[in-house]
């Protein structure tokens, strides 16, 4: 398996991995979306010896009280099921972590498990004191700072990139 940065090559593979793992087409329809208007910050993938894309992980900007303070939208993730349970996703968050902090981001937001993503190192964004109305009645908003001082100028509503709105319809 290799994880690395998305290729053009990779988004048909991509594009089918997320239509499988969400049973839907609004998360492929929503990377698209990302690609198409410049606002996919990174896109990470796990493959296959063969270069089939086996997990994905989506990282595009948010705004915090209308402001750019350098902060990502980890969504979607997914792994294809026979490939679940074998810590790619957590390689994979790992990686684009470790990227996002070399290209100069401050922090990451996530809505999700909150017992997942706290074993992934992330804590609940009420910790910060940032909240997404966006998202209201999604899963818990969770965040993971990359500079020390990340929170300095995140404090109160997160808001993602209007693509994401589509996945409210």
């Amino acid at each position: 398996m290799l994880i690395r940065a998305e290729i053009p090559v990779d988004a048909p593979g991509i594009d089918a991995l997320l239509r499988r793992a969400f049973q839907r087409d609004a998360e492929a329809d929503l990377v698209q979306r990302l690609r198409e208007d410049g606002l996919l910050t990174l896109g990470i993938v796990a493959t296959d010896p063969e270069g089939g894309v086996i997990g994905y992980a989506a990282f595009s900007p948010v705004w915090i009280e209308g402001e750019d303070c350098q902060w990502v939208g980890l969504s979607p993730l997914a792994v294809e099921d026979e490939f679940r349970h074998q810590g790619i996703a957590r390689q994979l968050v790992y990686e684009a972590l470790d990227m996002l902090n070399e290209f100069g981001y401050r922090g990451v937001v996530v809505q999700g498990d909150p017992a997942y993503y706290a074993a992934l190192g992330f804590v609940p964004a009420a910790h910060g004191h940032l909240h997404c109305q966006q998202f209201a009645a999604a899963a818990p908003l969770h965040i993971f700072t990359l500079a020390e001082d990340a929170m300095a100028d995140a404090n109160g509503r997160v808001e993602y990139a209007e693509p994401f709105n589509q996945l409210l319809n």
